[in-house]
């Protein structure tokens, strides 16, 4: 049949459990067998060789290193001819034809009987997008991108997306540092699914501008010496929301677990019975120095960090950090919600053994459109916070890792390391 006649029918196929055998061990294999492993197949690699990551997979599926073999097709479901050798690919077709198995050609999508869709998953749907005859993948590829954007922003299908399939129960999702391209794919779904998004101050905060009209947005911002919502009282709301039936998004700045007081939340929905899910967010002290070109760990030079709540000064009785300890540590440092604290934290560091020459970052707004990084030393921090009139959010990096990132500023300690990213 000529390829201008072919009509294409879709179909989507369940293979959990059913024989799939690829033919050839190479690229084009590497991509296919993962996405057959993910739909339960009994996946077979049939090839004297494979790359790497596809022997890596022996155990979850079964490799033959040796030629193709017609009698490898016997008892399977559907078959991929993913060598470079068409020759090969012709034989493998044979086969699947005399057997009446659909097969995939990685070579020419015009002799094969089946062809692979560019494939996407967003809001519990998969999507599957064909060019109508193999003959223009990038096509494809490009609809089912536009489509996915639709779906995981909630522009397509969102609201009756929101009514079917109701659950109730309360998702705590974690927004990152604050930039609205750094959250989770799951955790922006999970917010246009929800019937009810309560929003800390810290999220994401153009996300909120992109919600279904019809959600309820309940802000319990905890500003700094200021107005706060009480954990207590944010805990009532998330638990009283879901019993009466609504999907109740928590959307916290940063990762719910360090210092996000996400897991007092779980407690309180468990507590009330209430089913509760975690989307993690990336986790700001380690996500904002490296967006800020510092990382926290370097051969040669720190093997180790410890993250630290800077809230209560080291000398408050209800602190509960070992203060002696952290100052006897060689990795890096980083300080969270300490900037009001830092002056204190930098004299205890110093009377505990750290060096006044230690270099220090301190990162302001992170990952946002005002962030700006503040250089300096354990001996002079103070001084220059006022001087640089640094105000929080901000993280602090204490540590040789910042004269890594910044061997222009510290040049005996940039020195020993080798030269360190630009100044962003």
């Amino acid at each position: 049949m000529d390829k201008g006649d072919d009509q294409l029918y879709p179909a989507g196929l369940r293979l959990t459990g059913r024989r799939v055998v690829v033919v050839g061990g190479g690229h084009v294999a590497q991509r296919r067998v993962p996405q057959l492993i993910a739909a339960g197949a009994r996946v077979v690699v049939v090839s004297p060789e494979v790359t790497p990551a596809i022997e890596g997979l022996v155990g979850e599926i079964a490799w033959e290193a040796r030629p193709f073999e017609a009698s490898d097709l016997d008892d399977a479901w559907y078959a991929v001819a993913a060598t470079d050798d068409p020759a090969v690919n012709d034989a493998v077709s044979a086969a699947a034809e005399q057997r009446r198995i659909f097969c995939v050609r990685s070579d020419d999508a015009a002799l094969a009987t089946a062809w692979t869709p560019a494939v996407g998953r967003a809001a519990d749907l998969v999507i599957a997008v064909h060019d109508g005859g193999g003959g223009d993948p990038r096509r494809s590829a490009a609809v089912r991108d536009q489509v996915l954007d639709g779906l995981r922003e909630g522009t397509i299908v969102a609201t009756r997306h929101r009514d079917s399939g109701r659950r109730a129960g309360v998702t705590l999702v974690g927004g990152g540092p604050g930039n609205p391209d750094l959250i989770s794919l799951a955790g922006r779904r999970a917010l246009m699914e929800a019937d009810v998004v309560v929003a800390d101050r810290l999220a994401p905060r153009e996300i909120l501008g992109d919600l279904p009209s019809d959600v309820e947005l309940i802000d319990v911002a905890k500003l700094p010496r200021g107005r706060s919502a009480q954990q207590v009282e944010i805990n009532r709301i998330i638990v009283e929301r879901a019993k009466a039936g609504l999907r109740v998004a928590r959307f916290k700045g940063g990762d719910n677990f360090v210092f996000g007081r996400g897991y007092e939340e779980v407690i309180a929905c468990r507590d009330a019975g209430i089913p509760v899910t975690v989307i993690p967010g990336l986790t700001s002290p380690v996500a904002v120095p490296a967006i800020a070109g510092i990382p926290v760990t370097h051969r040669g030079v720190a093997h180790d960090f410890t993250v630290v709540s800077g809230h209560l000064a080291p000398d408050d009785p209800g602190s509960l950090t070992d203060w002696d300890a952290v100052a006897r540590l060689r990795g890096t440092l980083l300080l969270m919600m300490a900037v009001e604290r830092a002056p204190d934290i930098a004299a205890t560091l110093l009377a505990g053994g750290r060096p006044a020459s230690t270099p220090v970052a301190v990162v302001c707004d992170g990952t946002m459109p005002g962030e700006r990084t503040v250089l300096s030393t354990l001996g002079t921090l103070a001084e220059d916070l006022v001087a640089q009139q640094v105000r929080p959010p901000a993280i602090i990096v204490v540590g040789d890792v910042v004269a890594v990132a910044h061997p222009e500023r510290y040049a005996e300690q940039g020195a020993e390391h080798g030269p360190g990213p630009a100044d962003g």
